[in-house]
């Protein structure tokens, strides 16, 4: 009963907030996550507010599963964007942006870092700050994409974007194994070839394999259904079924067979919208089905924010100086790398604001990193909060601006505006 009660607390109050935050035209995605952050631990779980709201953090984990199940929808919904037709036209500048702004993102957190270091050693250590580095790398797609369909956003831009935001689960999941491979040899000085280079191929092999078997075998059952409520349900049940199975892991001696849920549905997505013939119609459905799951989503992203991260004076100093360099380095690594993939100066010049969010990636990645040691562990998991709060709050915000220069955010034609309102008012 508390499960559901809070759900639908945490539904409503978003959607309330959506309405406050229309005065000011800012996005849904912020008033999502405001909303969480006030009916969160830190705002009304302060006020001793009983079984109201998401009283703590525990609480707030409880509800995992539901950050679990929305980042399949995203995923699979990102796999549309590689459909063959599309990738004739932006696949190979899609492919050298998304590997080179991540490098390049990871490149100079490790410099900036690695500088903190020699001048304050005992603040941060070298693991910590090649493992940030590699964090760095990453890049929210929950956001982008809510953003993306809120104003409807079509354009050279936004075909860059979607297909780039799903690369770079890949290549960070690629640049942290490396990265966090060689952290923890400094730490415990024992070299392991598997850790660093077979797990995180292995991972991203058998994540695809797996996406494409699941994509063929929806395909084929939905030949079974003429009736597009019953392929939906399906749909549904396939995607659920595909995050389920990613939890699923294997050892083989020294080597880790695991899966990413991203990667797997991702690929889901891609497979059945390039060989199902009704893709494009289910897939559309499947969006609009999955929005309350991803207002969801944010508000309980919002609700697991720690602001209490600002009481630590060199915490937020480490974490703007990561918060830049990470900007700067995705910014300006995607705009040397759309230079000269020859995109046009639209795209060149608002592209890689949109890549500045993140968040479920990265604090995916602080997980694993807490097996370097407790203190490291706690040390890189604040700092990625800290960011995490900061990106959230403004990326969105951001991403639309980008957009909107872009010319793939339109205004809504005056006639448009009338007619709705004269709807509205009966």
């Amino acid at each position: 009963m508390t499960i559901l009660l809070n759900v639908a607390f945490a539904l409503l109050a978003g959607l309330l907030m959506t309405r406050i935050f229309k005065k000011w035209n800012l996005p849904d995605v912020t008033a999502f996550l405001i909303s969480g952050v006030l009916i969160g631990p830190f705002v009304l779980g302060r006020l001793g507010s009983g079984s109201l709201g998401l009283t703590s953090y525990e609480e707030v984990a409880r509800y995992d599963l539901i950050n679990e199940v929305a980042m399949g929808f995203i995923a699979f919904s990102i796999g549309s964007e590689f459909r063959l037709s599309s990738l004739k036209k932006t696949g190979k500048q899609a492919f050298a942006i998304g590997i080179l702004q991540a490098l390049a993102a990871t490149l100079l957190v490790d410099i900036t870092l690695f500088l903190f270091h020699l001048a304050w050693p005992d603040l941060l250590s070298v693991p910590e700050t090649i493992t940030l580095g590699a964090i760095a790398s990453a890049t929210a797609p929950a956001a982008t994409l809510m953003v993306v369909r809120q104003y409807k956003a079509k354009g050279e831009l936004t075909d860059l974007l979607l297909p780039i935001v799903a690369l770079d689960d890949a290549v960070g999941l690629i640049v942290f194994a490396i990265s966090f491979g060689i952290a923890k040899v400094m730490i415990s000085g024992q070299i392991s070839v598997a850790s660093i280079i077979f797990n995180p191929l292995i991972e991203i092999i058998c994540s695809l394999l797996l996406g494409t078997l699941c994509g063929w075998i929806l395909t084929q059952i939905e030949k079974l259904f003429h009736s597009n409520t019953n392929r939906l349900a399906m749909t549904i049940a396939f995607i659920l079924l595909t995050v389920a199975t990613t939890k699923f892991s294997f050892t083989a001696g020294p080597v880790t067979i695991g899966f990413s849920s991203l990667l797997t549905c991702m690929m889901l997505g891609t497979v059945f919208c390039n060989i199902c013939p009704l893709s494009e119609d289910i897939m559309e459905r499947s969006d609009k089905w999955s929005r309350p799951l991803l207002a969801c989503f944010f508000v309980m992203s919002g609700a697991a924010l720690r602001l209490e991260v600002f009481q630590e004076g060199m915490l937020i100093l480490i974490g703007a100086v990561y918060i830049l360099s990470r900007s700067i380095g995705k910014y300006l690594g995607t705009y040397f790398s759309a230079k000269a993939v020859k995109c046009s100066d639209n795209v060149v010049k608002n592209l890689g604001i949109t890549l500045l969010p993140q968040a479920g990636v990265a604090l995916g990645m602080c997980v694993s990193a807490q097996s370097l040691g407790e203190a490291e562990g706690t040390l890189i998991r604040n700092i990625v909060l800290f960011a995490v709060l900061i990106y959230e709050l403004i990326g969105p915000l951001l991403t639309r601006e980008a957009l909107k220069r872009a010319g793939d955010i339109t205004e809504m034609p005056v006639e448009v505006r009338e007619r709705r309102q004269r709807k509205l008012n009966g």
